[in-house]
């Protein structure tokens, strides 16, 4: 496929060279221009507008090629608002995620295009698989708290919709490199036809990243590709997309010892650490492998002058595993006899090393309808989706000579299925003078069942559930003379993930969620002054946590429970200070709480558990403020951003327990640019960032475990340390 790519963008650069040799008919140039918007058709079912009662922020093209470096959406979108993001390497670069009002990647809806990108069963997206996908990307929505319906994972704390580029009507062509601190290289080629006789277009993209990481072996080895080709008719959008990625990233998913930060550390990683002669050691392949590819055909087609429809069929292909070396592991974990060695003696434990596959298929169609005219705005959304999961792992050695009944012994297997449809229908009618009411009704059911063995010992798994949501959404907008206001109610159930069934025991598997979102906003805009607020209130019912209690097979146990809140208040302000210089803030100042929590913490000394009573307390990972601000200058071809961003305390528990908290921190990024003018090519861009200005000692993610032993409590954990200072360089070529 990458071969594939890398020829197709070829052939596109040599196009855009001889520009001058091929023109489009007028009428097709007229016709396309008229008619590109059916690509904003294709996401605006699952997108809200200026007058949707909805919390939201953007970012467009021109903001995002500004400051990809390579690091990833993660990273772009940390400047918005209630956004807080996390790497483990320390450096954006391989794994990393990002928090949304605290809620963390499973409770995110994020889309391309109208198509779900979550996955299936755990919910997340995994942005090492979607490595400079920016670079493909025409703008990026994120709508706070459950936000309005759309297709795929339930929406708890926000949605990103991201559409996909739109096509150049001229033939170009780019080239971008990249390097800088921790051996990281980017290398990005991309191309467009422009616009063909006939309405024809294409557009592609080749990246290759790498990077050693911060943290020690967190390197990561990645490379992506974005192809698409559309036709336009008078009134037909075709258009097939496919999208990829294949990496390899030393596993850093354990974080620094809190022992090691203690003593000043900050890069050891314990991953794939053992011990050999006496000396420790670190396993070579430690790592994570991953090949995921997206096929999108969409038909677009407008009806009339007020009526907009699209059909996009969807494919998503995805298989890899993780190896590690595992240091004394019971043979009885997985499913091995107890050895005896020729001594006669009996071992119940070997050094092993696994690999544990995920084997997947996501498939289905999202269909949209848009109306819009003077007296109303109307869409429909229909989507059904399946997904078959393979879930095996298998023993590729052992330390104990033959303890192994078979190369590459499989000790389980299970499969999964799971079915998904929904429906939406929103509506959004002015009234009055400057009022302009929404109403948005969603019905989402999903089938799920799961069979075969678990990698816990071999246990089986047998589960098969059903749920059927009804998630209603309402507000008021209004809008008169530089001032708008918003009110609106939503409710959003989310399903559990399968960690949270796999996890505990029959008789302990938990129920849905359910969010009820209060919100309510003002903005004001006044020539080059823009101020906004938004106030939320979201109250969970019976939502998943992890209590410290263990179940009934020896698995930290995620719980429900009863009654916990999010409420806070998000400012914003955007100011034009000079023809050159404008600035951009936002601060969100919360309270994230957890009623009658009690804690569960394992008593060495008496074999079992205390249950400790601790009242309201915070839940995990919530800071209480955040804050960015953007300094952006532009003069000529030189152009200069100072972004700024402050983290308040975070519990690493629902303990509120300060000691078991990461503290705030405030990161400063400084990027210089300038823009040539060529006489053979468009344009030379050279640019230079400087992150963590100030070289801030920080940690963005964490663990802990606590248990009591001789009347006292103990705790282990880890904290994933971030890159001091650290500078990235890009040069872009454009013709």
């Amino acid at each position: 496929m990458k071969k594939s790519v890398i020829m197709i963008l070829c052939a596109l650069s040599l196009y855009a060279g001889a520009t001058h040799a091929v023109t489009s008919d007028p009428e097709d140039s007229l016709r396309v221009s008229r008619n590109i918007d059916l690509d904003e058709v294709v996401v605006t079912a699952v997108k809200v507008s200026s007058v949707t009662p909805v919390a939201y922020g953007s970012l467009s093209k021109d903001e995002m090629r500004k400051r990809d470096d390579g690091q990833g959406v993660p990273a772009l979108l940390s400047v918005l608002p209630s956004v807080v993001m996390t790497s483990d390497a320390g450096t954006g670069i391989g794994y990393a995620g990002f928090r949304i009002r605290g809620a963390d990647a499973t409770r995110v809806n994020v889309t391309v295009n109208g198509v779900p990108v979550n996955d299936s069963e755990s919910h997340t997206v995994f942005w090492v698989n979607m490595p400079d996908f920016a670079s493909s990307v025409e703008n990026i929505q994120v709508q706070r708290g459950a936000g309005a319906s759309v297709n795929g994972a339930g929406a708890f704390g926000g949605t990103v919709a991201m559409q996909t580029k739109v096509p150049a009507m001229k033939p170009s062509a780019e080239y971008t490199l990249a390097g800088g601190s921790f051996g990281t290289f980017r290398n990005t080629v991309q191309g467009s036809t422009g616009l063909l006789p006939g309405g024809f277009t294409a557009d592609g993209r080749f990246s290759s990243m790498q990077s050693d990481g911060y943290i020690d072996r967190a390197w990561a080895r990645m490379s992506s590709w974005y192809l698409s080709t559309a036709w336009y008719g008078d009134r037909t959008l075709i258009r097939f997309q496919t999208f990829g990625s294949d990496e390899v990233t030393y596993q850093a998913w354990n974080g620094v010892p809190d022992a090691m930060l203690a003593e000043g550390i900050r890069t050891y990683n314990p991953c794939g650490e053992y011990t050999e002669g006496g000396k420790p050691k670190f396993y070579d392949n430690q790592t994570d492998n991953y090949d995921q590819q997206h096929y999108h055909l969409t038909a677009g087609q407008r009806i009339g002058s007020r009526w907009d429809m699209n059909l996009t069929l969807h494919y998503t292909r995805g298989k890899g595993y993780y190896e590690d070396y595992k240091a004394g592991a019971k043979y009885s974990a997985y499913n091995l006899a107890p050895y005896t060695d020729p001594q006669g003696e009996t071992q119940s434990r070997t050094d092993l090393v696994r690999r544990k596959w995920l084997d997947n298929d996501f498939y289905g169609g999202v269909y949209s309808a848009n109306y819009q005219s003077p007296a109303m705005r109307l869409s429909l959304g229909l989507s059904a989706n399946g997904y078959t999961g393979r879930h095996f792992g298998r023993v590729i050695w052992a330390k104990a000579a033959n303890a192994l009944p078979q190369p590459d012994y499989e000790y389980y297997r299970s499969r999964s299925l799971k079915s998904d449809y929904s429906g939406f229908v929103k509506l959004s009618k002015p009234f009055l003078d400057g009022f302009n009411a929404y109403v948005d009704l969603q019905y989402r059911g999903i089938d799920y069942s799961m069979k075969g063995s678990d990698d816990k010992a071999g246990a089986m798994l047998d589960i098969s559930k059903r749920w059927s949501f009804f998630n209603p959404k309402a507000g008021l907008h209004y809008n008169h003379d530089g001032h708008a206001a918003y009110l609106s109610f939503a409710v959003a159930r989310r399903e559990p993930t399968r960690n949270n069934f796999t996890e505990a025991a029959p008789g302990e598997r938990p129920t849905h969620e359910t969010l009820y979102d209060y919100e309510a906003g003002y903005s004001w805009r006044h020539g080059n002054l823009e101020l906004g607020a938004n106030l939320y209130y979201m109250r969970y019912e019976n939502q998943l946590i992890l209590t410290g209690k263990i179940s009934e097979i020896g698995e930290a146990l995620t719980s429900n429970i009863p009654d916990s809140y999010r409420t806070g208040l998000e400012l914003t302000a955007a100011a034009r200070i000079a023809s050159c210089l404008t600035w951009k803030g936002n601060l969100t100042l919360s309270s994230n709480k957890i009623l009658r929590f009690t804690e569960y913490v394992d008593n060495y000394d008496t074999g079992g558990q205390d249950a400790i009573s601790l009242g309201t307390t915070d839940i995990a990972f919530s800071p209480p403020v955040t804050a960015n601000s953007l300094f952006d200058f532009v003069h000529k071809g030189f152009s200069a951003s100072l972004i700024t961003q402050y983290v308040g305390r975070q519990y690493l528990d629902n303990t509120a327990s300060r000691e078991r908290s990461l503290d705030p921190w405030f990161v400063s990024n400084l990027r210089l640019g300038y823009t040539f003018a060529l006489p053979f090519a468009e344009s030379l861009s050279v640019d230079f960032t400087v992150y963590n200005l100030l070289n801030e000692q920080y940690e963005s993610n964490g663990w802990v475990y606590s248990w009591m032993s001789d009347g006292q409590r103990s705790t282990d954990g880890g904290r994933f340390a971030q890159a001091g200072t650290h500078c990235l360089g890009r040069l872009t070529l454009k013709f």
